[in-house]
C-alpha cells in the first residue's frame, strides 16, 4: 500500500552534482573532495523549497561514481565530491526539521566500471556472475561502455539491493527513484521491494519508465509509481502545436493510470530540455504548469524552473551539463520574468496544498479544440474547472452551458481573484481556474 504521506507529496527535484558545481569538474581543475562538504549547500536552498511550497525534495545520484552519478561505484558511500556520512544526515536532519521528506535517487540496472565486484570480474568466477554476459563481453546499458550491467537474476544481486535500499531509508530517506527501472526485469523488483518494505513499509518507490504499458509494469514490479514521460511530452507538444486533442488523450491515458496509483507527473527533470526552453511561446509556460498543478498525480518541480530557467539538452557527450548547471547560496537574482515565474509557482503550488484531493483527481473534458481546452477536474465531490486558451482570440464560456451556473474564479490570467461570475472571457492566450459556486 503506497504511505498516506504521498498524497500530500510535491517534490522540488535537485541533480546535486551539478547543483553544487561537483560535476562537470572544470578544465584544469582538481575535483573536489569531500572535505568541501558540497552536499552541505542544499541544505542551504531547503527554505526556499519550503517558500515554493514542497513537501519534499527529490535528489539525484549522491553516491560515489566517477562521472555523473549514474555510473556508481559504491552505494554505500557519499560521492567524495559531494562530501560525507555526516553531510548527508545533516541533510537530512535539516529537511525533516523542516517538514521535508526526501526521496533518493538508486541507479541499480548497471554499475560503474570502477565497482569493486567489476573490477575482480576476469578473475573470479564470483564476482563475474554479478554480471550479465561473460568477462570481456559483459553486457551494458544502451550501449554505454562505462556502463556495466548487473545480473539482476543473482540471489546476490537481489540480497545487495535490497540492502542497499533498507540502508539509506533507515539513515533517514522516505522513499527512491529507481533509475533505469524499466530495463530491470519486473520480476526482480517484485522480489527486492516487499522484503525492503517489511523493514521500511512507510517508503515510497517509484520506477524510471519511459514508455510501455505503465500500469502493467507497475502492478508487476510492486511500483507504487512511475514517471509520467507520455504527459510530459503532450503537454509541451499540445502547446506547441496547438494541438489539444493530443493533451486529452494522454489525460484519458493518465485518468487510467490514477486508477491503479498516482504517477510522478513534471514538465521539467534533469533528463530533459528545460519547459521554458521547450515552448515555443513563452506566455504558454502558465498553461504548462498549470496543467501540471491541477492534474492527478504526484507533481515535481526541477529546481529552477520556478524561476524560468532556461536549457536545452543535446545528445552529444556533456549534453545534459545546460539542465544541469550550479546553483550559488539563495537567494537567486531574478529579472522582472523570473520574479513572475517564481510567484506563479508559488501561487499554483499553493493551491494544490489547499485542494490536496488533486493528488487523485480525474479530468474530463467540456469543451477541447485545437487552441481551447476546458476541462473539469474531479475527485468525489471536490471539482475544480480549468479553462485554457492558446487560440490568438478570446474564449467565451456560458458556465450554465456548462453545467456549472455561477462559479468563483480562483485564479488566472489578467483577472481578479474572488470573483463570483455566470460566464468566463478568457483572453487570448490566457488561462482561467474557477471553483463552483
Amino acid at each position: 500500500m503506497t504511505p498516506s504521506w504521498v498524497q500530500h507529496a510535491i517534490w522540488w527535484q535537485v541533480y546535486p552534482l551539478g547543483f553544487v558545481g561537483a560535476f562537470p569538474t572544470p578544465e584544469g581543475s582538481a575535483p573536489p573532495d569531500a572535505g568541501e562538504h558540497r552536499l552541505r549547500r542544499i541544505a542551504a536552498w531547503l527554505d526556499h523549497a519550503v517558500e515554493l511550497g514542497a513537501s519534499g525534495i527529490a535528489l539525484g545520484p549522491i553516491f560515489a561514481s566517477r562521472t555523473h552519478g549514474y555510473d556508481t561505484t559504491d552505494h554505500y558511500r557519499i560521492d567524495p565530491r559531494l562530501g560525507d556520512d555526516a553531510d548527508f544526515d545533516h541533510l537530512i536532519e535539516e529537511a525533516h526539521r523542516r517538514g521535508l521528506r526526501v526521496l533518493l535517487d538508486g541507479v541499480f540496472n548497471h554499475v560503474g566500471v570502477d565497482f569493486a565486484r567489476y573490477r575482480d570480474a576476469s578473475d573470479d568466477d564470483a564476482a563475474a556472475r554479478w554480471f550479465r554476459g561473460r568477462p570481456g563481453a559483459f553486457h551494458t546499458f544502451e550501449g554505454h561502455a562505462h556502463l556495466i550491467t548487473l545480473n539482476h537474476a543473482n540471489p546476490e544481486v537481489v540480497d545487495y539491493v535490497v540492502d542497499v535500499l533498507a540502508h539509506w531509508l533507515q539513515r533517514g530517506a522516505d522513499g527512491w527513484r529507481l533509475d533505469a527501472a524499466y530495463a530491470v526485469p519486473q520480476d526482480f523488483w517484485a522480489t527486492v521491494l516487499p522484503r525492503v518494505r517489511q523493514r521500511h513499509p512507510d517508503a515510497w518507490f517509484v520506477g524510471e519508465l519511459i514508455h510501455g504499458d505503465y500500469a502493467a509494469i507497475v502492478e508487476a514490479a510492486t511500483f507504487d509509481s512511475a514517471t509520467q514521460y507520455e504527459l510530459w511530452k503532450a503537454i509541451w507538444s499540445s502547446l506547441n502545436d496547438s494541438n489539444f486533442f493530443e493533451l486529452d488523450w494522454a489525460l484519458q491515458r493518465h485518468n487510467e493510470f490514477l486508477a491503479g496509483f498516482a504517477p510522478l507527473t513534471f514538465v521539467g527533470n534533469h533528463d530533459v530540455t528545460r519547459i521554458a526552453s521547450r515552448l515555443e511561446n513563452p506566455g504558454h509556460l502558465a498553461h504548462a504548469l498549470v496543467l501540471l498543478l491541477t492534474i492527478g498525480g504526484v507533481p515535481s518541480v526541477y529546481a529552477g524552473d520556478e524561476f524560468g530557467c532556461t536549457g536545452i539538452k543535446e545528445e552529444r557527450y556533456g549534453g545534459d551539463d545546460a539542465v544541469r548547471p550550479e546553483f550559488g547560496s539563495p537567494p537567486l537574482p531574478l529579472d522582472a520574468a523570473g520574479a513572475e515565474t517564481w510567484r506563479l509557482h508559488q501561487f499554483l503550488v499553493g493551491l494544490r496544498r489547499r485542494h490536496p484531493w488533486l493528488h487523485s483527481a480525474t479530468t474530463t473534458a467540456l469543451r477541447l479544440t485545437n487552441e481551447h481546452y476546458l476541462y473539469q477536474t474531479r475527485s468525489g465531490d471536490q471539482t475544480l474547472l480549468v479553462a485554457l486558451n492558446i487560440g490568438d482570440e478570446p474564449l467565451r464560456l456560458v458556465l450554465s452551458e456548462l453545467g456549472a451556473p455561477r462559479a468563483e474564479v480562483i485564479g488566472g490570467s489578467g483577472a481578479p481573484p474572488r470573483d463570483i461570475v455566470d460566464e468566463l472571457t478568457v483572453e487570448a492566450h490566457g488561462w482561467r481556474i474557477v471553483r463552483p459556486a
